[in-house]
This record gives C-alpha cells, structure tokens and sequence, in this order.
C-alpha cells in the first residue's frame, strides 16, 4: 500500500506538490510583511516625534519653574542654566537646551523672533533646537520649525509651526 504524501505548499493544486515554500508564496510573504512595514514604520515614528517633542515640553516647564525661583529668591534671572544646576542638560535628541537672559538686554539681536520680528519673550529665551539640531532666531525660518520654544513669556511652550 503506497502512503499518500501530505502536502505543505499553500497552493498545491495551482503550483504542483512540492513541500517547500514556493516563489510565488515567498513573494506573497514579502510584498505583505512590506504593506504592513510601509503603514507601521511611519506611524510608530510619527507617535515617537510626538512622544520626544512632549519630553521636551515638560524639560522646559520643569527648568522654567527653577528660573522663575531663582528669580523670586534673587530679583533676577540667572545668566545661564548652569547658574540654576540645569547646565549641559540636554533634550531628546542629545542637544543642550538653549537659554538666553534677556530681561535686562538692550540688544535683543539673539533672541528669538516672530514674523513681525518682535522678540518672543521680554523675559528669557528658552527652548530645544529639535530633532533637526538646527537654529535661527527667527522661528518663521525654516531651520526652526521643529524647534520646541517657550514663547510670550511662558504662555506658550511647544513646536515653533504651530505659533507662526
């Protein structure tokens, strides 16, 4: 009595009878674990962008608190993070926070600016470069609109694009 072989392939009656995978399956596999990839990668990097700007939000919040009590205790605003314990401290992506003191300037020529270019704060410049690493004191320059800002004097922190 001769033994009935059993078959593996996903298409046997189309393909033959072999128990190995065929091209025509192994390319089926392949264009479906690609269709998945292409909708899953960008929306897992889309959600991490937002999880890291979000990161960045509450470092600013958190380190604004210290400069508005090292102003209640001293009158003034220090003249950088390190004054305050939040020096090198660095975002998401590895870049410091950049903080400028500009209460007491005269020259507002490195603050940060809007489209009227009007300096955006009149008390302390503090925000993160973002994910680009890349910086102009002008936010409506392109550089920096992913740069998170704290903006009109703290009453606004969060992506450059989304005040311009």
């Amino acid at each position: 009595m001769r033994r009935k072989k059993h078959h593996h392939s996903l298409l046997p009656g189309i393909l033959g009878s072999n128990s190995a995978l065929t091209l025509l399956e192994l390319i089926l596999v392949v264009a479906i674990v690609g269709t998945v990839s292409g909708i899953a990668v960008p929306s897992y990097l889309a959600y991490r962008d937002k999880v890291l700007t979000q990161e960045a939000i509450s470092d600013i919040v958190v380190i604004e608190l210290v400069l508005q009590k090292y102003f209640a205790e001293k009158g003034r605003y220090p003249d950088s993070l390190i004054d305050i314990g939040q020096g090198g401290k660095e975002d998401p992506w590895g870049n410091p926070y950049q903080y400028l003191n500009i209460a007491n300037m005269t020259n507002k020529g490195k603050c940060r600016k809007n489209k009227k270019m009007n300096p955006i704060n009149t008390d302390f410049d503090l925000y993160s470069v973002g994910k680009n690493g890349k910086s102009s004191s002008p936010i409506v320059s392109q550089p920096s609109w992913d740069d998170i800002i704290r903006a009109y004097d703290g009453a606004y922190i969060g992506l450059a694009k989304d005040i311009l």
